[in-house]
C-alpha cells in the first residue's frame, strides 16, 4: 500500500528504516523545512512537498503517516481524514479530549482507518508482562506505580520545542497510561494532582507547561496507580519509563512500558513474601518496528476494515492528561465522564485472561508469551509445550535436596512446564507451593508426573497418590518412568519425609544378590494399564522415559493412546538424533533430562566458543541446543541466576556454524 509521510524529523527515520522490507511504498514526503522533506524523500524515491494540501491534491496514497510535532498532530489528523485518508499518527492524538473524540468520531463517520502510537501493547516484554497478569499469581491489582522521565529533552534531543511545549504528560505518560488502559480499561477518576515548575536556571529555553507532574489515579476496574511524569528528572535515571503493579499475592515490574523489544531482565515477578526474580521472555529476542503500527493499519484496510479502536484507546489518554491538568490546577479531584472513555471497545477493557490450558493438541505455537514462537520441528497435532520446563528431581551430585524455594523461583521466573515424579517424593511440598499465595492458577502450567519402576503393576494407586499429594485433579501428562518392572513395595507417598535409608528400601528393592528384584510386567501391559488413568481422565496426555526407539515401536503397536511425549537423557555428548526425529516425525515432543550434568560437557571449548559468541554461560548453549532441534530441556538448579539463565537459554538462536560445531561433541559410547 502507498503512504504518505507527514513530517520528515527524527521519528520519521526511525518509521524510514522499516521501508526496505515492509508492505508500505513511501510515495510522499511533507515537511514545513522543505530541504528535510527532500533529503528524506529523496533517500527512498518519494516525492517532497512542503505544503499538505498541496500533497494531498496531488497524491492518491491512501494512508498517511502524521509524524510531525505534538501540538500540530490533530490539525494534521483532521485535515487528513476530511481529505478520506486513512490516518496512522504518533502520540497524542490530541492535546484536547474533545478534539481527540471529534477525530475518532470523524473516522468512523467517514469510514476510515484511524490508529495512534504507542504501540506498546502489542511489543513482547507488555505482552509478556500481561500473560503474568492472566494467570491469577497476583490476585486482584489494586496498586501499582508508573514512571515517565523523559528526562531533559534540551540535553538529548536535537529539537526539543515540540517537547517543551506540551510537558511531559503528552510526550512521556502516554506510554504507561496507553499500556495501562490496554489492560485495565478505562480511568474512573484522578483523586489527586500536583504539577511543579522545575527546571535548570542555566537553560535559556523554558518549558511551558509544568515539567514535573505526580497524579494518583484510579482505574474503573480497581487498580489505584501514582503516575510520576517529568521533563526534570533526567531519562537515564533509575526509574526511567517502568510500571510497578501490586496484587494481594504478588507484584510485576515491567522496567520500560515503552520498550520495543523484549531483554532478558525487562520482566520481573516477586511471588508472596518472595523477592523480585528475573522473568525472561522465552523466545529469541525480536524488535518491533515503529513502522509496525501503520502496516498493521493498512493490513486491515486491506481486508476491508476501518479499525479506530486505537484511536479510541488514546483519545481517552489524552482525556486522563486532560484531568491530571485539571485536578492539578483545582487541587481536587477529577472525575472523567463516560464519553471520556471514547467508547472502548469491549476488547480493550478486557482484564487480561488466562490462557488456554496446555496439552491441548494445537498448531505449531507455544504457551502465550505474548510473541510468535519459533516453531518446533513437529507435526501440528502435537501438544503445546513451552521451550524449557524445569525438573524436579531432589537427587542432585549423589545426594538428596530440598528443591521447593528452586520450584518457587522458577514459578516466579516464569517456567510454565514442571516435570515430577513419585520417586522425588516431594509432590505433597510442590502442591502444597502451588495452592499457596502467589502462584499461577493451574490452568497456566504444564505438569507432568511419573510412576516409579515398582508400581508398574499398580499404576492407578501411584498416580492418584501423586495428584492427591500435588492437589491437583489430573496431569497435564503421566509417565512411565522407566521400562523395567521391580517387586512392588507398597505406597510411594510422601518420601522427602522419609529417612534415605527407607527412601531406598522402598525404591531401589535389591534381591539377594543385590540387583534390582524386577518382576514380569510386560511393557505392552503397562502401557494398557495407563491408558486406563487417561480413559478416567486422571491425566490429559500419556508418555514414557527412557526407552529405545524399538520399545517405542512395542508400545505404539498395541496403544489406543500413543505416547504424546518422551522423556529421555539428552545432551550434546549424547543427542539421541534418530530417536528424537522418529517422534517428531509421529507428532510425539521430546523432553530432555538431565540436560547439564555430563561429566565435563560445560568445560568442551567447542560449548564455550559458542557461549562467547552469543554472551551466555555455556550451560546456556547446552540448553539452547535442545530448544533449537524442538526438544524441549527440563534442567534444575538451586541457584537463581542459573534458574533464570536457564530459562532464557530459548532466546538463544543458534547459527549453522554453531550446529556443526556442537554435533563434534557426539560420543557415540558415552556412559555415566
Amino acid at each position: 500500500m502507498k503512504c504518505a509521510f507527514v513530517g520528515a524529523g527524527a521519528v520519521a527515520e526511525k518509521y524510514a528504516s522499516g521501508l526496505g522490507d515492509s508492505p508500505l511504498d513511501l510515495a510522499a514526503v511533507c515537511d514545513l523545512d522543505a530541504d528535510r522533506a527532500e533529503r528524506l524523500a529523496a533517500d527512498h524515491g518519494a516525492t517532497p512537498y512542503a505544503d499538505l494540501d498541496d500533497l494531498l491534491a496531488a497524491e492518491s496514497a491512501p494512508l498517511v503517516v502524521n509524524l510531525t510535532s505534538h501540538a500540530a498532530h490533530a490539525d494534521v489528523t483532521g485535515t487528513c481524514l476530511r481529505a478520506d485518508r486513512h490516518v496512522f499518527g504518533e502520540k497524542p492524538l490530541a492535546l484536547d479530549a474533545d478534539r481527540a473524540l471529534d477525530l475518532v468520531r470523524t473516522a468512523d463517520r467517514r469510514g476510515l482507518a484511524l490508529g495512534c502510537a504507542p504501540i506498546n501493547h502489542r511489543c513482547d516484554a507488555q505482552r509478556h508482562a500481561r500473560s503474568f497478569l492472566g494467570d491469577g499469581r497476583f490476585g486482584p491489582i489494586r496498586l501499582g506505580y508508573a514512571h515517565a522521565h523523559v528526562g531533559r529533552v534540551t540535553e538529548w534531543h536535537d529539537d526539543p520545542d515540540s517537547f517543551l511545549e506540551v510537558g511531559p504528560l503528552y510526550d512521556g505518560a502516554v506510554y504507561p497510561l496507553s499500556l495501562l488502559v490496554s489492560w485495565f480499561g478505562p480511568v474512573e477518576a484522578v483523586r489527586s494532582a500536583d504539577a511543579l515548575d522545575v527546571w535548570p536556571d542555566r537553560e535559556n529555553r523554558r518549558p511551558e507547561r509544568p515539567t514535573h507532574t505526580e497524579a494518583t489515579i484510579r482505574f474503573a476496574s480497581g487498580p489505584i496507580v501514582r503516575l510520576t511524569a517529568s521533563l526534570y528528572a533526567p531519562h537515564r535515571s533509575r526509574e526511567f519509563n517502568s510500571l510497578e503493579l501490586h496484587g494481594d499475592d504478588g507484584s510485576l515490574y515491567l522496567s520500560d512500558s515503552g520498550a520495543l523489544a523484549a531483554e532478558r531482565d525487562t520482566v520481573s515477578v516477586a511471588g508472596a513474601g518472595r523477592p523480585y526474580v528475573a522473568a525472561p521472555h522465552p523466545q529469541p529476542r525480536r524488535e518491533r518496528r515503529y513502522l509496525a503500527g501503520p502496516e498493521r493499519l493498512a493490513a486491515a484496510v486491506r481486508d476491508g476494515r476501518a479499525p479506530t479502536r486505537g484511536a479510541r484507546r488514546a483519545a481517552h489518554v489524552v482525556a486522563v492528561c486532560n484531568a491530571i491538568e485539571r485536578a492539578a490546577s483545582a487541587g481536587s479531584r477529577v472525575h472523567l465522564s463516560e464519553a471520556a472513555s471514547g467508547g472502548l471497545d469491549p476488547d480493550d477493557v478486557r482484564p487480561p485472561a488466562i490462557r488456554p490450558p496446555p496439552g491441548d493438541a494445537t498448531t505449531r505455537r507455544e504457551p502465550d508469551t505474548g510473541a510468535d514462537s519459533v516453531s518446533p520441528p513437529v507435526r501440528d497435532a502435537a501438544i503445546r509445550l513451552p521451550p524449557v520446563g524445569f525438573g524436579c528431581s531432589r537427587y542432585r551430585d549423589g545426594e538428596y535436596v530440598d528443591r521447593i524455594d528452586s520450584v518457587a523461583t522458577a514459578l516466579d521466573a516464569g517456567y510454565r512446564l514442571f516435570d515430577s515424579a513419585e520417586l522425588y517424593g516431594n509432590e505433597t511440598r510442590i502442591g502444597e507451593l502451588l495452592d499457596s499465595p502467589g502462584s499461577p492458577d493451574r490452568e497456566g502450567l504444564f505438569l507432568i508426573g511419573k510412576v516409579w519402576n515398582t508400581n508398574h503393576g499398580h499404576v492407578a494407586e501411584a498416580c492418584r497418590g501423586s495428584l492427591a499429594e500435588l492437589g491437583i485433579d489430573a496431569f497435564d501428562s503421566y509417565l512411565l518412568h522407566w521400562p523395567e518392572a521391580w517387586s512392588y513395595q507398597g505406597p510411594l507417598s510422601d518420601l522427602a519425609s522419609k529417612p534415605v535409608e527407607a527412601q531406598e528400601a522402598l525404591t531401589f528393592p535389591t534381591d539377594s544378590n543385590g540387583d534390582p528384584e524386577t518382576v514380569d510386567h510386560r511393557l505392552e501391559e503397562t502401557w494398557q494399564r495407563l491408558e486406563r488413568l487417561h480413559e478416567r481422565g486422571l491425566t490429559r496426555t500419556l508418555g514414557v522415559c527412557n526407552v529405545s526407539i524399538q520399545q517405542l515401536e512395542r508400545i505404539v503397536d498395541v496403544a489406543s493412546v500413543p505416547p504424546a511425549i518422551v522423556q529421555i537423557e539428552s545432551h550434546p555428548y549424547r543427542p539421541r538424533s534418530e530417536l528424537v526425529e522418529w517422534c517428531h516425525a509421529r507428532g510425539v515432543r521430546v523432553v530432555a533430562h538431565s540436560p547439564l550434568s555430563a561429566p565435563g560437557l560445560l568445560d568442551e571449548p567447542v560449548l564455550r566458543d559458542v557461549a562467547d559468541a552469543h554472551g551466555v554461560a555455556p550451560a546456556v548453549v547446552a540448553l539452547a541446543f535442545h530448544v533449537d532441534r524442538g526438544v524441549v530441556p527440563i534442567p534444575a538448579s538451586n541457584d537463581s541466576g542459573h534458574i533464570v539463565s536457564n530459562l532464557a537459554a530459548a532466546r538463544v538462536r543458534l547459527t549453522a556454524d554453531d550446529r556443526e560445531g556442537l554435533a563434534t561433541l557426539e560420543d557415540p559410547g558415552f556412559e555415566r
